[in-house]
């Protein structure tokens, strides 16, 4: 199991680097954030929180980003294997549909997690700074979490799907919400109840708010308690994506 698992992990990695373009296309939209949005709205930020750093706040919202939007569509793979008949070669392998999964979750977490990693040497040159190594470690522990719910979440969708468009729409329905009402580009003290209790059950916002309060210090909900709930749901939907990939028909 461990060999096809590492496999599997090893082929959506080639995949990534022989595409070095999509590697430096990617950064185009998290560095033009960080600039419009840290630059911009910096001084209004310091104002209103009486000195604070905004660059601070922001870059743990702009890695999450990062992370989510390469791990949502790494299931992309599994439509275009379908189409192009790879998907089928490997369903008739003498292995089982959990380990398939596995191996392309782990594939795509860890093609997010580089992608994070890039944007997060990016925030450096802008300016920001972790408060130690003790919580950078804790901080690649949330990416990572961060990284196998949306690759879980992007397989799991993409197993029930066989067009390429069609799923592409509905990720960028659904990414947009999870990404503005996560507070990774505003505190989610003093919100409107009705938008907070969105914010609430918006999975990446644990990860945000566990993010920033590891790399940081400031979290609105405890490190802990965040660390638990994205755990919590990364377990969720990859059972429920394996389930599902279980009666995928090629």
């Amino acid at each position: 199991m461990i060999e096809v698992i590492y496999i599997l992990w090893l082929r959506q990695l080639k995949r990534y680097w022989r595409s070095k373009a999509r590697l430096i296309g990617s950064l185009g939209q998290p560095l033009l954030f960080m600039v419009a949005f840290g630059f911009g709205f910096g001084p209004m930020y310091a104002r209103a929180s009486g000195g604070a750093n905004y660059m601070d706040f922001l870059a743990p919202g702009i890695v999450s980003m990062s992370i989510l939007f390469t791990a949502v569509f790494s299931g992309l793979e599994v439509i275009w294997d379908r189409q192009f008949g790879f998907l089928k070669e490997t369903l008739v392998a003498p292995i089982t549909r959990t380990e398939i999964m596995i191996g392309k979750t782990l594939g795509g977490a860890t093609i997010a997690m580089i992608q994070g990693l890039v944007v997060f040497a990016l925030t450096y040159l802008l300016g920001f700074r972790a408060s130690g190594f003790g919580s950078l470690a804790l901080g690649l522990l949330f990416m990572f979490l961060i990284a196998l719910f949306f690759t879980g979440m992007g397989l799991t969708i993409a197993s029930k799907m066989k067009d390429m468009h069609g799923f592409q729409l509905i990720m960028n329905f659904l990414i947009m919400p999870i990404f503005f009402l996560s507070g990774a580009l505003f505190p989610l003290n003093d919100l409107p109840p009705a938008i907070y209790f969105i914010s609430r059950i918006d999975p990446l916002t644990y990860g945000v708010d566990g993010l920033r309060g590891a790399l940081t210090g400031v979290s609105t909900f405890g490190v802990y308690y965040d660390l638990a709930a994205i755990a919590a749901l990364s377990a969720f939907i990859c059972t429920i994506g394996a389930l599902l990939f279980s009666k995928i028909e090629a």
